[in-house]
């Protein structure tokens, strides 16, 4: 077990599916950055995400707790309260912040998606209940999806580069929206939807996203004003890169914890031209190659300000892949013979591990052995007590009530993974693991999504399985095994 400080990347993926890059077995979708962190590291093959959908994903990553733990960890707007605002679990963060005897540097850049301010919230001041009050010192985010407005930065308290004279207004309300019509200055020609006006479209909507036109894209929820401060979708991933590569150089003396959160290959799929049709597969194919370039650019700064040693890196991806998720992107027409979530059953929003089973890589020089790989049953729940064993710290009594130290795991010293864990598909519908089984609860609710086409698990039965034998979960179980 590690006796020094050390510095923690944690790079996290968004709708990343298992069978997404090379090292899982992906085809043509070139991800040689992500690949030697496996060749350099540790694979995981049965690591889960708490949940099938970003907001509870990223609040159990966190903190430590199971997402039903806090009554509004769903998929927040992007103007919703923050998660932390109403007694929210605390996070790992604010922990490594707070410790006397190594008080990291902690820092945040990409999609943050777990709400800010109380309630009140007025994107022209100064902005409460960001993630500089959840325990990142630096920050510099979006503030929730980048198919969701507001389409601006966020630096630590402000909107990044915001004009006063231009304000933003936001709102999600369907009943605003003939106000945000009727009374847009300059509508038509500055304002719109994709509803009204998929004429200025430069990829059109799929179902759900035909709200405000930014850079020709219709997004969920309505927004005007903040000329100055929109996002150009091509180029986010060199944005939060460079920001992310600040972070590093701003903080050579050990430690620090960076939270670098990419919003690929999430819609709307835009990528830099120099990743146009680099792969066989289209937009989202090619946003995936240009992740595997936002790591690269992380790991290169950590070689040329010599951190490389001391420094754990962790990647992974929040839920599972989704190919039609409100753009017509032709994803599904592109995927061909991609199997998004390699083996498994289901993608994001399922109940089915797709949803949740995902990438899982480690990287430390001198501590983890170079190509290895586990079946260990482990969860990012469970981080934050393994994060702090490795500096032989122990979880108070108020803090991350379901994390637990698999640090040994992490680390390529044991193969005992989790007995028992709890994951869930949307709303908190939870469902259990135990070492090879899988019970998924009788649920309503379609069992495919008639906008994603992904199948979604839900049932009036109940379901078993035996994923030892049955990866795919194709066989249920339930009244063959009562027991």
């Amino acid at each position: 077990m590690p006796d020094k400080r050390f510095n923690i990347l944690l790079i996290y993926a968004d709708d990343l599916g298992f069978g997404d890059l090379a090292c899982y077995g992906a085809e043509q979708i070139p991800t040689p950055n992500i690949d030697s962190l496996v060749r350099d590291g540790r694979r995981f093959l049965n690591g889960h995400s708490a949940a099938a959908t970003c907001t509870p994903a990223r609040y159990s990553l966190l903190t430590g707790a199971y997402p039903f733990r806090h009554p509004r960890a769903h998929i927040l707007a992007g103007d919703s309260m923050s998660l932390f605002a109403d007694g929210g679990h605390a996070t790992i963060a604010q922990r490594l912040q707070g410790l006397q005897r190594a008080g990291y540097r902690t820092g945040i850049v990409g999609k943050w998606h777990l709400g800010l301010g109380d309630g009140r919230l007025d994107w022209n001041q100064e902005l409460r209940h960001t993630p500089n009050d959840a325990g990142f010192a630096d920050s510099y985010i979006m503030a929730a999806t980048n198919d969701r407005v507001p389409c601006v930065y966020v630096e630590n308290r402000y909107v990044h580069n915001l004009n006063p004279q231009d304000p933003i207004w936001v709102s999600y309300e369907e009943s605003e929206r003939e106000q945000y019509v009727r009374f847009s200055p300059g509508y038509p020609t500055s304002y719109g939807t994709g509803r009204d006006h998929p004429e200025r479209l430069k990829l059109m909507f799929d179902h759900g996203h035909d709200g405000s036109i930014v850079g020709g894209v219709s997004r969920i929820g309505y927004m005007k004003g903040g000329q100055s401060a929109l996002w150009e979708d091509q180029r986010m991933s060199e944005v939060f890169a460079a920001r992310a590569r600040a972070f590093l150089r701003c903080n050579t003396e050990a430690p620090f914890f960076l939270f670098y959160a990419l919003h690929q290959p999430h819609v709307p799929r835009i990528v830099s031209p120099r990743f146009a049709g680099v792969t066989p597969y289209g937009a989202r194919g090619d946003s995936i190659a240009e992740l595997d370039w936002c790591v690269g650019e992380v790991l290169q700064e950590l070689e040329e300000q010599g951190l490389r040693n001391d420094t754990l890196v962790m990647f992974s991806s929040d839920n599972g892949p989704v190919l039609q998720d409100g753009y017509a992107d032709f994803a599904e027409e592109k995927a061909r013979n991609h199997r998004q979530a390699g083996p498994l059953r289901g993608g994001k929003y399922s109940l089915f591990d797709g949803g949740t089973r995902v990438p899982l890589i480690l990287r430390w020089p001198g501590v983890i052995p170079a190509g290895g790989e586990s079946w260990a049953l482990v969860s990012q729940t469970d981080f934050y007590a393994s994060l702090l064993s490795m500096l032989g710290l122990k979880l108070n009594d108020t803090e991350a009530p379901d994390s637990l130290d698999m640090s040994g795991v992490l680390l390529g010293a044991s193969e005992l993974g989790r007995n028992e864990l709890i994951t869930e598909g949307v709303r908190h519908n939870t469902l259990l693991h135990s070492e090879d089984w899988v019970f998924i609860p009788p649920y309503d609710g379609p069992a495919v999504s008639a906008d994603t086409h992904i199948e979604l698990g839900n049932s009036h039965s109940p379901q078993l399985y035996h994923i030892g034998h049955d990866i795919g979960q194709q066989q249920n179980l339930a009244q063959q095994e009562p027991e």
